[in-house]
C-alpha cells in the first residue's frame, strides 16, 4: 500500500514529552541535534533523567499531575512504543527573549528552557507530525541516545494522525510566529480537570471538548449512548399503565413511580424542583421555583381523570396561596384527554401534555444538552392540550441546530477548498447561498450565529476579532454531528 512507511529507528524523548505529543498538547520536540525535515521514526519514551533539571523544575506542574497518572512505568527490560512521527521542520533557537513565549505555548518552564539553552548553546525545535500505531509494540530498553535502531523494521501508516492536516498547520503557524495562546483560561481549566478524567466520565467529556476547541485534538466527537440515561426510556412506560402493566403493583405505587421519574425529568430539563412540595395525600406532586414557578400534577394509569384540573386548582391554591395564579400549571398523564377535561383546563389556564411528550423533551435534551431554553419553552405552555405545541418547539429547536451544523460544515469546506486559514463573514455568506442552505440568512444574522459558534462555551469555530463586526474572521475547530 502506498501509505505504508518502513521505520528502522526510534527517536528517544522523555516520557512526559511523548505523552504530551500523543495528547496533542504539543507538536514539537527538543532533540539534542538537528533533525532533517522529512525523516520519520518511532517515538521511544525514555526515562526523564536525561533532562538538565529535575522534572519539577523542567516541566509545568499541571503536566506532571496529568502524566504521572497516565504514563506506563518503564521497566528495566522493555518499553512500549505507541506512536511514530515525521519531522516537518527543524528550527534553531538561540535567543533568550523567545523562551518565555515558547514556554507559554508548550509544556516546559521558562527556567527549564533557559537551562537547556545554557547547556547546549542552541535549542532545536523539531516540528513533529505524530501518528498512532495500530498496535503498540514492545521493545527491549536501549542505552539512551538520540536515535536507536529498532530490533525489527516497523511498517506504519498515516491512517491515525493525532491531529488532522488543518489543525496541525494552524498549530505550526502559531509556534513559528510564537503567537500567544488565544485561550489561556481554558488551558488552565483543562489542566485542572485532566487528572479527573480517568475516574469521572463527565470530566472526560468536558476534557475532550476543551482539547478539541484548543486544537490539541481534532478527533470528531462521537456521542456514545450513556448508560446513566437509560431511565429516560421508562418515562412513558411508567406513566401509561396500558403500555406496560406491572404485576402486583397497586395504583398508589404506580403513581409514586411516575411522580419520581417526572421529578427527575423536570430536574434534568433544568427546572429547580423544590423538595418541600413532595406529593402524597393532599400534597403537590411537583413544584418548580426556577426559572419560573411551575406547578405540576402527575397522573399514571390509562388516562387522565376529569377531576385532575379541579384537584390541581384546589391543592395548588392551598399550598401556594396567591402565588398559584402566577405559576405555570401543568398536568402530565397518559391517554387522550376527554372533551370535559380539555375545556376545564382551558378555563383554569392549565396545560396538559402526554407522558410521551415529556419523554420526547427529555430525549431531545439528552441528545443536545444545550438545546432547550426553558424561558422560551414557557411561551408554548398554553392552556389546554398542548402536545402539538411542544412538538412545534422541539421542531424549531432542531431546525436551529441543523442550521448551525450546516454553517459549521460550510466553514470547514470553504477553508479546505480555498486553502485559506480563516474566512470573513462576506465570503462565508456568499458561499452559504451556494450550499443548499436550509433557510435564507442576512449577513448580520449569519455573523451572530458565527459569534455564537465561536464562543469558548461552544467551541465549534474559532474567531479572529477584527476592527468591526464585518472584518471578523472565522476558522473551523470541530463538527456538530446531527444524528
Amino acid at each position: 500500500m502506498s501509505n505504508l512507511i518502513l521505520l528502522n529507528t526510534a527517536l528517544c524523548l522523555p516520557s512526559p514529552d511523548v505523552e504530551a505529543l500523543l495528547q496533542g498538547r504539543i507538536i514539537i520536540a527538543l532533540p539534542r541535534t538537528f533533525i532533517h525535515p522529512g525523516r520519520s521514526f518511532a517515538l521511544y519514551p525514555s526515562a526523564t533523567s536525561i533532562n538538565v533539571l529535575p522534572d519539577e523544575q523542567y516541566y509545568k506542574s499541571n503536566l506532571l499531575t496529568i502524566t504521572q497518572k497516565i504514563i506506563t512505568p518503564i521497566t528495566s527490560e522493555t518499553v512500549w512504543i505507541q506512536s511514530w512521527g515525521k519531522c516537518e521542520l527543524c528550527q534553531i533557537l538561540n535567543n533568550l527573549e523567545s523562551l518565555k513565549a515558547l514556554s507559554q505555548l508548550n509544556i516546559w518552564t521558562t527556567k527549564g528552557l533557559q537551562e537547556v539553552l545554557l547547556q547546549r548553546k542552541h535549542i532545536f525545535l523539531a516540528y513533529l507530525r505524530v501518528y498512532l500505531l495500530s498496535q503498540p509494540i514492545e521493545i527491549p530498553v536501549n542505552p539512551q541516545s538520540q536515535f536507536i535502531g529498532l530490533p525489527d523494521p516497523l511498517k506504519v501508516s498515516v491512517d491515525l494522525p493525532v491531529l488532522n492536516d488543518r489543525t496541525f498547520a494552524q498549530r505550526k503557524h502559531q509556534l513559528e510566529k510564537l503567537e500567544p495562546s488565544l485561550h489561556p483560561e481554558l488551558e488552565e481549566l483543562q489542566s485542572a480537570i485532566a487528572s479527573l478524567t480517568i475516574s469521572q466520565p463527565a470530566a472526560k467529556q468536558l476534557d475532550d471538548d476543551i482539547k478539541v476547541f484548543l486544537g490539541w485534538s481534532s478527533h470528531k466527537l462521537i456521542k456514545q449512548s450513556d448508560p446513566d440515561l437509560a431511565w429516560i426510556n421508562n418515562i412513558a412506560k411508567l406513566g401509561d399503565r396500558s403500555i406496560e402493566l406491572d404485576e402486583g403493583k397497586n395504583n398508589y405505587q404506580a403513581g409514586t413511580d411516575f411522580e419520581i421519574i417526572a421529578r427527575r425529568s423536570l430536574d434534568f430539563l433544568g427546572f429547580k424542583v423544590e423538595e418541600n412540595y413532595k406529593g402524597g395525600a393532599g400534597g403537590l406532586d411537583l413544584f418548580c421555583s426556577q426559572p419560573y414557578a411551575l406547578v405540576c400534577e402527575c397522573k399514571a394509569g390509562k388516562s387522565i381523570p376529569d377531576r385532575a384540573v379541579e384537584e390541581l386548582d384546589r391543592i395548588g391554591r392551598r399550598h401556594l396561596k396567591e402565588n398559584y395564579l402566577q405559576a405555570v400549571r401543568l398536568i402530565i398523564g397518559p391517554g387522550k384527554p376527554t372533551k370535559n377535561l380539555k375545556e376545564s383546563a382551558e378555563i383554569s389556564k392549565i396545560s396538559i401534555i402526554n407522558v410521551m411528550t415529556l419523554q420526547k423533551l427529555v430525549e431531545f435534551k439528552a441528545k443536545y444538552p444545550g438545546a432547550i431554553n426553558l424561558v422560551e419553552l414557557q411561551q408554548y405552555l398554553e392552556p389546554g392540550q398542548i402536545d402539538y405545541k411542544i412538538n412545534e418547539y422541539i421542531d424549531k429547536a432542531e431546525r436551529e441546530i441543523k442550521l448551525r451544523s450546516h454553517i459549521i460544515q460550510l466553514v470547514k469546506n470553504y477553508l479546505q477548498n480555498s486553502g485559506a486559514e480563516s474566512a470573513g463573514v462576506d465570503a462565508l455568506h456568499g458561499a452559504y447561498f451556494g450550499s443548499h442552505p436550509p433557510q435564507p440568512l442576512k449577513t448580520v444574522e449569519m455573523h451572530e450565529i458565527l459569534i455564537e459558534l465561536s464562543s469558548p462555551l461552544t467551541g465549534y469555530l474559532g474567531r479572529i476579532k477584527g476592527s468591526n463586526w464585518n472584518s471578523d474572521r472565522f476558522y473551523f475547530l470541530r463538527d456538530l454531528p446531527i444524528n
